[in-house]
């Protein structure tokens, strides 16, 4: 779904313009200092030029689009740049930010065509939203004052510029910045950044290399690449090292590749293949000076036509090769930009995604309060709004990832700063339908921090789950987007209600007045039923007509079922009957059964199975453990 931003209609705007035979002037972003700062200017007079006044012929594109046509101006903005390098190498991506682009491109033949108008598309909160912005650039002296190109009549660079700048107040706002959303911004996918420092990765060879693995996986799927190496202090951000690398500094990574070393025909025989990685800094100069560097010996190690297919240049244009070792020695912040595909027809993996739009809101009442920040606020957490899913295979993994609207625009007010926000992910109950007011067990979870998103990959066993997005502190308000992804349909839905309903009928029918949790943790030495002695055996909780099936457990007589299920109770003098089977193509059989009475309290205890009967003098080989947690009187949830 593409949204004009602020209503308003890039066809219609342009054909106003042609009629009237003038140039587009934009009414929302006009040329005066308030576009471009929010605080004080910082760089002097500043006159605003079409492109048309820079040069006698201006073109979107000359000789096509590429990471090297993107040079930083006067502004803090490596982040975006490095993600606009990014999308330059990926046609199929820029051609949805420049959508329309030979339309939108001057035609020398019909000068009468042009308006001064053009329009491009970020993807922000869940919809494609198209900018308008007229043609007016920011210079001094003559030249452009931020984002350029290489030749001085190629103007796409600015111009996506301008725009994103348009949705984010001024030019001052991308005065600093987070690579991931602009990467996010640029293909509606979702950024996992990745801390190189943590989790064994530069001690650890095997790990090394399942990340190469993941890194070339997202390069080859079409997916967007940033690293940087982060300063710990001012002073030293953006200073440059002794290899010729800058600290907090983003640069893009243009490609990822195994290298064929050797000559000539044997090359091809060999083994001997290196893990390469090339970047590129968007100030398009200054680059890594260690082994592999632009014109280092070891280039001589590699074939000219191994070279030249991977366009190995000796220039100083900002673009460079290195080992995957040595950028793992040297980088500590990795922005890695999946693609969702979620087409069926394609020959990659697809994704199930599901998106839920909420909101963080403060009420008086604990029951309708939905701010209640993190896990630290123990008597409001499990008021924030909270999302059940289901893991349908034996594991999966799952992307998750949580997004706050971008405040930037709101800068010159003070309110800019974004909210720290994160989550919880809870296993539940299998028949969970109803909001928690107990916490469970926690399985994984996102850091909690002021970024415009958060985001998290983790492998989950068959089961349910309930995601809580919160901000850090209670209290807060604001509005998010949660996506999940997952192989098959997670049927994600809000939790919404805090118990059964009341109907018309429940006067006749009866109301639930007690809520019991059943939690089935193991079984030990069940009767072997296949030919190889052991079962595939699963669970039945059994209560007032209703019931909970755990998945089966393949090749054992003692499963770790951790299965739980939750009762709404109508009779409180009824028991609960715990069923044992073992899974056989053509009929289960029965492997016993535990009765638990109803009067029953909390408790943990293992007990015997028994055949359906209940006979205590022919008790069934094997044993169960059981947690009760009876019956919390429903009023006072």
């Amino acid at each position: 779904m593409v949204v004009p931003y602020e209503g308003q209609s890039f066809s219609t705007l342009r054909r106003q313009c042609r009629m009237n035979g003038c140039l587009f002037e934009d009414p929302l972003f006009p040329t005066s200092n308030q576009s471009l700062f929010y605080q004080s200017n910082s760089i002097g007079v500043v006159t605003w030029k079409r492109p048309k006044e820079l040069c006698s012929d201006p073109h979107l594109f000359v000789d096509g689009i590429s990471a090297h046509d993107l040079h930083q101006g006067q502004l803090g903005n490596c982040w975006f740049v490095a993600a606009c390098s990014s999308l330059a190498s990926r046609e199929a991506l820029w051609q949805k930010v420049i959508p329309d682009w030979k339309d939108q491109e001057w035609d020398a033949e019909k000068p009468e065509t042009y308006a001064g108008i053009f329009h491009f598309r970020f993807w922000r909160f869940g919809d494609w939203v198209d900018v308008v912005i007229d043609d007016r650039l920011p210079t001094v002296n003559g030249e452009l004052v931020y984002c350029h190109s290489n030749d001085k009549n190629e103007f796409w660079s600015a111009l996506v510029e301008k725009a994103y700048v348009k949705m984010c107040g001024c030019y001052e706002a991308l005065d600093g910045g987070n690579t991931a959303d602009a990467l996010v911004d640029f293909t509606g996918g979702v950024s996992e950044p990745m801390d190189l420092t943590e989790n064994g990765f530069k001690e650890d060879e095997e790990k090394r290399n399942e990340l190469f693995e993941r890194v070339l996986k997202v390069h080859s799927r079409g997916g967007l690449i940033s690293c940087s190496i982060r300063a710990t202090s001012a002073a030293e951000m953006e200073a440059r090292l002794d290899c010729g690398l800058v600290k907090g500094h983003a640069y893009a990574v243009t490609d990822v590749r195994r290298v064929r070393l050797g000559h000539g025909l044997l090359s091809y025989f060999k083994s001997d293949k290196l893990t390469m990685i090339r970047m590129r800094n968007p100030w398009g100069q200054r680059e890594w000076n260690g082994p592999w560097s632009d014109s280092s010996e070891e280039w001589k190690r590699v074939s000219k036509s191994e070279r030249l297919r991977m366009g190995v240049t000796v220039e100083d244009d900002g673009e460079f090769w290195m080992t995957f070792d040595d950028f793992m020695a040297n980088f500590t912040d990795l922005i890695l930009c999946r693609l969702i595909n979620t087409s069926y027809l394609s020959l990659h993996k697809t994704w199930e995604e599901a998106v839920m739009q909420g909101s963080w809101h403060r009420h008086d009442d604990p029951l309708l309060n939905r701010a209640g920040g993190c896990t630290n606020n123990k008597q409001s957490f499990l008021q924030n709004p909270q999302y059940v899913f289901d893991v349908k295979k034996p594991e999966d993994e799952v992307l998750i990832c949580l997004q706050q609207k971008d405040r930037r625009a709101t800068l010159r007010e003070g309110q800019g700063e974004n909210l720290a926000i994160g989550f919880d992910i809870q296993r539940v109950e299998l028949n969970r339908t109803y909001r928690m007011h107990a916490t469970q067990q926690k399985v994984g979870g996102s850091t909690y921090i002021n970024s415009r998103s958060v985001f998290t990959r983790i492998d989950l066993p068959e089961g349910r789950y309930v995601i809580i997005p919160t901000t850090f502190d209670p209290g807060l308000e604001g509005d998010f987007l949660l996506r999940i992804f997952t192989d098959v349909p997670s049927d994600c839905r809000e939790l919404t209600l805090d118990e059964p309903p009341q109907t018309c009928w429940s006067g006749f029918c009866g109301h639930p007045s007690l809520v019991s949790q059943v939690h089935i943790l193991n079984a030990n030495g069940l009767a072997g039923q296949d030919s190889d002695g052991v079962s595939d055996p699963y669970v039945i909780i059994r209560c007032e007509g209703q019931k909970v099936r755990s998945p089966v457990h393949k090749n054992t007589r003692s499963p770790e079922f951790n299965t739980k299920g939750l009762f709404y109770r109508k009779k409180a003098n009824k028991p609960i009957s715990i069923e044992l089977y073992n899974h056989n193509v053509l009929k289960d059989s029965f492997l016993g059964q535990v009765m638990l009475p109803a009067e029953t309290g909390d408790f943990q205890q293992t007990l015997h199975l028994r055949d359906k009967g209940d006979r205590r003098d022919n008790d069934l080989p094997g044993t169960v453990t059981v947690v009760i947690v009876t019956s919390e009187v429903l009023t006072k949830i």
